[in-house]
C-alpha cells in the first residue's frame, strides 16, 4: 500500500508515520523545521515545505505529489489539516472520514473508531475512504526504524492576506508536557475551592488541570488548563483526578495517562471504569490527607 501523510507538526507525523509503517509505504508531508521530529520514524520519503503555510500553498504542494497514486491520504486534523482534507477530498472526488482515534486497514477498506455525539458515544465505521483525518496525539512517536529521504519544495505565495492577527494572551503553563496533572472537575464546586487543591500540586510537582465544565463553562481555569476532547490531549505519568464524573468527552483527552488516580464521592462515578487507583469520598477530606502522606 502507497500512503501519503501530512502534519504541519513534525512529532504529530512521526506518530501517524510510525502507525501507517505497518500497512505499506509512506511518504509524509511537514513543515520547514519539523523535519528533526520526524526523520526515521517510519516514512520512506518526507517532503519539508519552505515559506509560510497557508491551506491554498499547502494544497498546491500536496497537488504536486500526485496525491491520486496513493491508496490513502492521512492528515492530522489540525486546523490546516481539515482545511487540506477538505480540499483533497474535493479535488479527488473522494469520502473523507474525520476525527478518527483509530483505525486498521485490510485490503482496500479501512475500520474507523471517532467520538459521536458530541463525544457521548464511540462510533466503529468500515469503509473504503480515501482521506482520514486522525485527531493529534493519538498515536505517541515512535523509535527510530530507518532512514528517510528527506527532500525540500518552496511552497508559492499564498493568495490569502492576512489583514490582522488577534492572539490569545498566552500562558506559561504547557499541561501537554507535564509529567503529573492534578485535574478538577465540577465536583470542587466553586472557584474559591482551586485553592484547596494547590498544596496537593505542589507536593508532587505537577501542574493544574481541569475539565470543560471547570475551564469553559464556569471560568475557575483557563482554557490553555482544559483536558478533553475539545481541550488539550495528555499523556502525564500520573493523572489525578478530582471531583470529576469520567464522561468520554474528558476520557478523550487523557486516555493516554500512565497511571491514573481518582477521588469521587459518586461510587458509580464512570471515573472510575477508567482508574489504576480509586477512593470514594469528600475530595476536600481526602486531598489533604494525600498531600500529608506525600510530604512526609
Amino acid at each position: 500500500m502507497n500512503i501519503l501523510a501530512f502534519s504541519e507538526d513534525g512529532k504529530g507525523l512521526a506518530g501517524l508515520t510510525g502507525k501507517l509503517k505497518e500497512y505499506g509505504e509512506v511518504h509524509g508531508v511537514t513543515l520547514e523545521g519539523e523535519e528533526s521530529f520526524c526523520k526515521g520514524k517510519g516514512a520512506k520519503e518526507i517532503t519539508i515545505l519552505k515559506g509560510k503555510a497557508m491551506a491554498d500553498n499547502v494544497f498546491k504542494a500536496i497537488k504536486s505529489l500526485s496525491p491520486e497514486k496513493f491508496d490513502r491520504i492521512f492528515i492530522n486534523s489540525t486546523p490546516l489539516g481539515r482545511d487540506i482534507a477538505g480540499m483533497l477530498a474535493s479535488d479527488l472526488n473522494s469520502v473523507a472520514v474525520t476525527e478518527v482515534i483509530e483505525f486498521s486497514m485490510e485490503g482496500n477498506s479501512i475500520k474507523t473508531k471517532r467520538f459521536f455525539y458530541g463525544g457521548k458515544t464511540i462510533m466503529e465505521e468500515q469503509s473504503t475512504a480515501k482521506i482520514v483525518t486522525v485527531q493529534p496525539g493519538v498515536f505517541e512517536s515512535p523509535e527510530d526504524s530507518g532512514e528517510s529521504k528527506i527532500e525540500y519544495t518552496d511552497l508559492e505565495s499564498s493568495s490569502v492576506k492576512i489583514l490582522e492577527v488577534n492572539e490569545k494572551a498566552k500562558s506559561s503553563t504547557n499541561i501537554e508536557q507535564a509529567n503529573i496533572l492534578v485535574s478538577v472537575g465540577r465536583g470542587i464546586g466553586k472557584k474559591e475551592s482551586v485553592e484547596q487543591i494547590m498544596p496537593l500540586v505542589e507536593a508532587v510537582h505537577g501542574e493544574l488541570s481541569g475539565s470543560r465544565p471547570v475551564c469553559l463553562d464556569y471560568k475557575w481555569l483557563s482554557e490553555e488548563r482544559q483536558v478533553g476532547l475539545s481541550g488539550k490531549k495528555v499523556k502525564p505519568k500520573v493523572y489525578i483526578a478530582l471531583g470529576i464524573s469520567g464522561q468520554i468527552q474528558h476520557i478523550a483527552g487523557m486516555r493516554g495517562s500512565k497511571i491514573v488516580v481518582a477521588v469521587n464521592k459518586d461510587k458509580d462515578a464512570p471515573i472510575f471504569q477508567e482508574c489504576d487507583y480509586g477512593i470514594v469520598g469528600d475530595l476536600f477530606q481526602v486531598v489533604p490527607k494525600l498531600t500529608s502522606a506525600i510530604k512526609s
